[in-house]
């Protein structure tokens, strides 16, 4: 099971955890992991295990093996090549990250990390944006490890290590991690005052709703299905929305059955496909390459569905309504790492805060810009700000200052 992480709230007052919320939407990744990112020119692609582009698995050594060679590279080439990021990573942490940091949505991780640096270094990134890691579970072993390495032309070529990586399994899931928040409500607080303890009912109700998480976020893989499967059922179990991104065209490609019977069980309420994702997911139909048709199949299942255009932005439909939204920011990505992962973020936010199909999408278009702006899946401050100011230009609402961490 290993070790829950806690945080630790020290300012004298037994009463101060009691004023703490619940995370409104949480993340299921279920094994941590690191990015390791960097620039670099072909010259490097051709020397590692696989075809440039995409992402291949690879074991232990192989990692080592990669990393090795691009830290060659750094020194041999540093006018091509940037110097290796180390961040937290996983679609499901970068969206969860951004929600955290750039939004000011109270999030949190249901997962497993390692007790080694790898670990250490994930704790800190997501504990600095102050995602709730009490659903993470410790545990002795190895955090998954990923190279990803950017060309001149902001495409990825992404070396995964997960085969030794430690990670939560269905049967270490409870329906405690979806209940909501894990602190003790205030009125089973002995040092409450009675006028708290008699407080009206409706009161009452809008605490318990605080107290209470809205939304599931997922990612699909074909070897995590089984923890995906018991995490969707508590939620459906606890009233939570469960969001799904299809992860890879890759991952659509070779596991298209798994995958639809999970959208036709019903339990999917938003689903997130690119392009790219979209076509194969419909590839044995006659309309295959028409984004419009994908939508309408995902709309069919999901009470929400978007499929992301890159750079010819977005469509989405609830119910009847159908909106198309364009791309914000730079036609170039300097790295497009994370511009589905933050476009989520942002939708997500939306929908949190009650907002029209259309202005989820904007605001996603406006986040998803956000971090292709610089290396890595992790908005920096400026980009952020950048955010910000494409919203108020467009008249989306901006979150409130002193509920983002930058």
């Amino acid at each position: 099971m290993g070790i829950e992480i806690q945080h630790k709230i020290n300012n004298g007052d037994d009463t101060t955890a009691v004023a703490a919320v619940a995370p409104v939407i949480l993340g299921l990744q279920p094994s941590a992991l690191v990015d390791h990112v960097a620039t670099v020119d072909l010259s490097l692609l051709s020397r590692i295990p696989g075809e440039p582009g995409g992402s291949f698995p690879v074991a232990v050594e192989e990692l080592k093996f990669v990393l090795g060679e691009v830290n060659a590279h750094i020194v041999a080439s540093p006018e091509t090549t940037s110097s290796l990021k180390t961040i937290a990573g996983g679609s499901v942490a970068n969206t969860i990250r951004g929600l955290a940091a750039g939004f000011g949505i109270t999030c949190g991780i249901i997962g497993a990390c390692g007790d080694d640096d790898q670990g250490s270094l994930f704790i800190d990134n997501m504990s600095f944006y102050k995602v709730d890691l009490s659903r993470l579970r410790l545990k002795n072993g190895s955090t998954g490890q990923c190279v990803c390495l950017v060309d001149e032309l902001g495409n990825r070529t992404m070396r995964p290590c997960l085969s030794s990586a430690v990670k939560i399994q269905a049967n270490d899931l409870t329906t405690e991690d979806l209940k909501g928040s894990k602190v003790r409500p205030l009125w089973h607080n002995r040092y409450a005052p009675t006028s708290v303890l008699h407080m009206d009912h409706l009161f009452l109700l809008i605490l318990v709703f605080l107290l209470r998480v809205q939304w599931l976020v997922l990612r699909y893989a074909i070897f995590n299905i089984e923890v995906i499967q018991a995490a969707i059922k508590i939620a459906k179990q606890e009233g939570v929305s469960v969001s799904l991104d299809l992860a890879s065209f890759e991952m659509v490609r070779k596991f298209r059955l798994p995958l639809l019977q999970l959208l036709e069980s019903g339990s999917i309420d938003l689903c997130f496909a690119n392009e790219d994702e979209a076509a194969e997911l419909l590839r044995d139909e006659e309309n295959a390459a028409d984004p419009e048709s994908a939508l309408d199949f995902l709309a069919k299942h999901c009470q929400w569905a978007v499929v992301t255009l890159g750079a010819k932005g977005c469509i989405a439909k609830h119910g009847k309504e159908v909106v198309r939204v364009p791309a914000i920011g730079e036609s170039k990505a300097v790295d497009a790492t994370g511009a589905g992962d933050l476009f989520a973020s942002g939708f997500l936010y939306g929908l949190v805060k009650g907002l029209s199909l259309e202005a989820c999408c904007k605001i996603g278009s406006c986040s998803g810009g956000s971090v292709i702006r610089s290396l890595g899946g992790e908005v920096t401050p400026e980009n952020w700000q950048w955010m910000y100011k494409q919203m108020q230009t467009k008249g989306l609402p901006v979150p409130e200052p002193h509920n983002v961490v930058l």
